[in-house]
């Protein structure tokens, strides 16, 4: 595992050289990745979305795509169609832009949910289906997704269904000053507004590394601990719909991931924590009376990581009740 984790740490490093700071997101948008999943980038415009997808792209070695997500897109621009070719006389299939290694459907909420639900076959079976005919993806394949949050004139909110399909939701956050001048700083010495980054892996190899966190060793107390989380944000107050048995698999899958990262091949309860709220947070749906009290799921979930206890609270607390019920 230290091989894998000095590689991973070669593309974050890599990524760096264009995206300043945000190293948690990176982190987590790596672990997303390695653990085979998608992303979905959810924050204010400006704030890098689109440049953080290429560059992770580049440094990965996978095909990238961009799709600009707008009202009127229709399904077959998303997956592709098939024409009709006068010289051959017959109709061959042109493919669209979710046959990449890595596609950015960037405001995704822009475009209406017909067009929304093309990605939905493309995210879990990493396939498409065109007039009854099915084409497989290239392998591997992620979609990172951006959305803005605070415009919702001409948007769609994504449906549950399509937002569960996202292994983890990231926001990103306006730098602090000293990052934001390092950003300018670096404009004005590469004296053009294009980045490149130079390529780490390429998707061979990242299918090496994937198939690595699959032999990451996950005791029975950190499943149930995830478990426990999942279960706890459908018991809580404010919640109407909670997190499914999907989410519980996230925090197992993203943790691996981050375990991957840190060099080890077991997961602690800390890579459960790290990665909780990303992978929870937009799974929850909260009472409609929650919203006038500004409540939101991060806060439920942050809530519930303080109050649900780890494997070695959890051990703790039933030994001391076995050696009260003893006396």
């Amino acid at each position: 595992m230290p091989a894998i984790a000095a590689e991973c740490h070669t593309v974050l490093e890599a990524v760096g050289q264009v995206v300043v700071g945000r190293q948690r997101t990176l982190r987590l948008a790596l672990a997303a990745v390695l653990a085979g999943g998608h992303v979905l980038l959810e924050d204010v415009p400006g704030l890098g979305k689109t440049l953080m997808a290429r560059s992770l792209a580049q440094a990965l070695g996978l095909d990238f795509r961009r799709l600009q997500c707008t009202p009127d897109l229709l399904p077959a621009d998303v997956t592709g169609s098939f024409l009709y070719d006068p010289a051959e006389r017959e109709f061959s299939f042109r493919a669209g832009p979710v046959f990449a290694g890595l596609l950015l459907a960037d405001e995704i909420n822009r475009t209406p949910p017909k067009t929304q639900s093309a990605l939905l076959e493309a995210m879990q079976e990493r396939q498409v289906t065109v007039e009854g005919t099915t084409f497989p993806l290239p392998r591997p394949f992620h979609v990172l997704a951006t959305a803005n949050p605070v415009e919702y004139e001409g948007t769609y909110p994504l449906p549950e269904a399509q937002l569960d399909r996202f292994l983890l939701r990231l926001d990103i956050g306006y730098p602090p000053p000293d990052e934001e001048v390092e950003v300018l700083r670096r404009r004005l010495a590469r004296q053009r507004e294009e980045t490149e980054v130079a390529g780490v892996v390429d998707a061979a190899r990242l299918r090496e590394l994937q198939a690595g966190v699959e032999r990451i060793t996950v005791d029975d107390d950190v499943l149930r601990y995830c478990v426990d989380l999942a279960s706890a944000t459908r018991a809580h107050a404010a919640v109407e719909v909670g997190a499914s048995p999907r989410g519980a698999q996230a925090l197992v899958l993203v943790a691996r991931a981050l375990a991957v990262l840190d060099g080890r091949d077991f997961v602690r309860p800390e890579d459960v924590k790290e990665c909780a709220v990303a992978a929870l947070a937009h799974r929850l749906t909260l009472r409609p009376e929650t919203w006038t009290s500004g409540l939101t799921a991060v806060e439920v979930v942050t809530e519930l990581l303080g109050r649900v206890p780890g494997p070695a609270s959890a051990k703790a607390a039933a030994t001391s009740a076995k050696g009260a019920g003893s006396r």
